[in-house]
């Protein structure tokens, strides 16, 4: 699917992979050493930790409906990192696609 999003003035239109049942959203990124970018789509608001045990550096971006709440960089083998606010949405795009660099530049600005 694709996923739109604008950060720091810059357009992102992101083919990811959507994580819509359990055993994809358990998974994520772990055990992949190419993968998609994936959306994880929540039915509410949530605060919950993601972790990067056996995965490839990522950049989360987590969202309240098109608002952007955080962006972070995360490295392998974090196991607890939280966003600042609610999201109900989170996009991990990882470091093998084209955008992580793109987007990795623009949090460092």
């Amino acid at each position: 699917m694709k996923f739109q999003f604008n950060y720091k003035g810059k357009n992102f239109n992101i083919d990811a992979e959507e994580c819509n049942n359990y055993f994809l959203r358990a998974k994520g990124l772990m055990f992949r050493k190419k993968s998609k970018p994936l959306l994880f789509v929540f039915g509410k608001q949530t605060k919950r930790a993601i972790h990067s045990l056996f995965c490839i550096p990522f950049i989360a971006v987590w969202l309240d409906g098109d608002n952007i709440i955080d962006v972070k960089i995360i490295k392998p083998w974090k196991i607890s990192v939280f966003p600042r606010g609610k999201f109900d949405k989170l996009l991990e795009i990882p470091d093998n696609d084209c955008n992580f660099n793109t987007l990795k530049l623009l949090i460092f600005e």
